[in-house]
């Protein structure tokens, strides 16, 4: 399972590293290279569909990193445990 979460976490950084690189801080990027053909989407709907994307991809990064934590706590506490058991046992 962790090692699941951990793909799916490297794939979502990808992602939103190509969502990063293809957005321009000035408002220009993938925008800009369609601005002449904006009859079907329009400059304006790119630029907002990448940055819910960019929200949405980061929004899912931070859930499985919050998943992927308090799964390895309990794996982590139960591993203690059995330590612990282990070392009164002796």
């Amino acid at each position: 399972m962790a090692a699941l979460i951990i793909i799916l976490l490297i794939a979502a950084c990808i992602i939103l590293s190509l969502f990063v690189l293809i957005q321009n801080s000035k408002g220009g990027g993938l925008a800009s290279n369609f601005a002449s053909s904006n009859q079907i989407m329009g400059v304006r709907k790119t630029t907002e569909t990448l940055e819910k994307g960019t929200w949405g991809v980061a929004a899912f990064i931070m859930l499985l990193c919050l998943v992927f934590a308090f799964m390895t706590h309990s794996e982590f506490k139960q591993n203690s445990e059995r330590t612990q058991t282990e070392q009164t046992a002796e």
